[in-house]
């Protein structure tokens, strides 16, 4: 029997799919957690490894289980000899569209060399062996596909560095400053995960099909690539280079506003009111000061200013790209690998999800409406 077709959203927008006690965004709030913790207090006074234990144990580890879960997660950064060899030709062929693309090669290529099996084949340890070994090898990728599509020769991880500053390390080849290290870590935190998004979506309706944490991980990252997803924090930063200088802050937003093109770094489909992402990151810029966070908080103003003027009764704020991106700038990030950073960081939110789809055997698989010419049309003849 026919099973009744059910009418949603566009975009699927408030359709609520399955279950989770990963986590959560109330958008008129202004709020998200991870399991039941605020994820930006987490941000503000904890490490990405007791964030990465939290997502994949359901709670937060004590200094014990800090310490010997960062010590597995760390040794598990080298990538194999296979991998490596083959980076330098991946990292050519992509060149001209950056790390992430490299990485819907050389992460398939990693887990094949690792021995990833489908998830439907797992028990619940061995995935999560997977996931931890995906994680931790994602930094190393995107930092070796980086420096190779630079001319320079990758940097081996260090153990002996947290996650964050190790992303550091292998993306310049020298130790961060603390204060480096500890702003992007707190990015890193503030972004590992954030509801059924589209890529964590991705991930998941590839996990349904019992598909390896490779394949699921690497679906997520090509949704993470699009512009209106998390390809866009190095495109706000180019919005602030375009306006230049104040004066022309606001003949700029008029005409992107009676054009009606986008400006990146401003909006969001869930939150109502400031995104709490976006609060945080704000107060990072201004602890480091300087005329690219005076300029950047300038534009915020003018922009916020101007919207609610032309598109009244809508609530139009910065976004985490916007100050996302100040913040990897002010930390000698290349613009290039901006998006990669933010992949760095959601590789720990997807595997958390891939885990908990993989605890269910039915296959996503939603129906369309056909609006074709009406079948059956008879085949012409030759």
């Amino acid at each position: 029997m026919e099973q009744q077709a059910i009418e949603v959203p566009r975009g699927l927008a408030g359709v609520v799919v399955t279950d989770t006690a990963i986590g959560d965004v109330r958008g008129r709030e202004g709020f998200y957690h991870y399991r039941q913790f605020s994820a930006v207090e987490l941000a503000e006074h904890r490490t990405f490894e007791d964030v990465w234990h939290l997502m994949f144990h359901g709670e937060l580890p004590d200094a014990p289980a800090l310490e010997e879960f960062t010590k597995r997660t760390a040794r598990l950064r080298r990538l194999s000899p296979p991998v490596r060899e083959a980076l330098p030709v991946i990292a050519r062929a992509t060149a001209a569209s950056g790390p992430l693309t490299g990485l819907h090669t050389a992460l398939p290529l990693a887990g094949a060399a690792a021995g990833f099996r489908p998830v439907y084949d797992l028990t619940p340890g061995e995935r999560l062996e997977d996931a931890l070994s995906a994680c931790a090898l994602v930094p190393t990728l995107l930092t070796a596909l980086h420096r190779l599509g630079e001319g320079l020769e990758p940097v081996e991880p260090r153990d002996d560095l947290p996650y964050a500053a190790n992303y550091l390390y292998m993306l310049t080849g020298e130790e961060p400053s603390p204060r480096e290290a500890r702003a992007v870590e707190r990015y890193l935190i503030s972004t590992v995960e954030h509801g059924f998004n589209a890529s964590t979506f991705t991930g998941r309706v590839i996990a349904s099909t019992g598909a390896d944490i490779a394949a699921c991980l690497t679906g997520a990252a090509g949704a993470l690539s699009g512009p209106l997803h998390g390809g866009s924090p190095s495109r706000a930063l180019d919005a602030l280079d375009a306006i230049g200088t104040p004066d022309r802050i606001d003949d700029w937003v008029r005409e992107r506003v009676r054009t009606g093109k986008r400006i990146m770094g401003f909006g969001h489909p869930v939150y109502r009111t400031e995104d709490p992402r976006s609060r945080m990151l704000k107060r990072i810029a201004q602890d480091f000061g300087g005329p690219l966070t005076d300029f950047a908080v300038q534009v915020e103003e003018r922009v916020e200013a101007i919207l609610d003027e032309l598109k009244p009764g809508r609530e139009l704020h910065t976004n985490v790209e916007f100050y996302a991106a100040v913040v990897m700038e002010l930390c000698g990030l290349p613009r290039t690998m901006f998006t990669p950073t933010f992949c760095a960081a959601r590789v720990v939110g997807w595997s958390a999800n891939i885990l908990e789809q993989a605890d269910d055997s039915k296959i996503i698989r939603p129906s369309a409406r056909y609006t074709g010419p009406v079948p059956p049309v008879p085949v012409p003849p030759l």
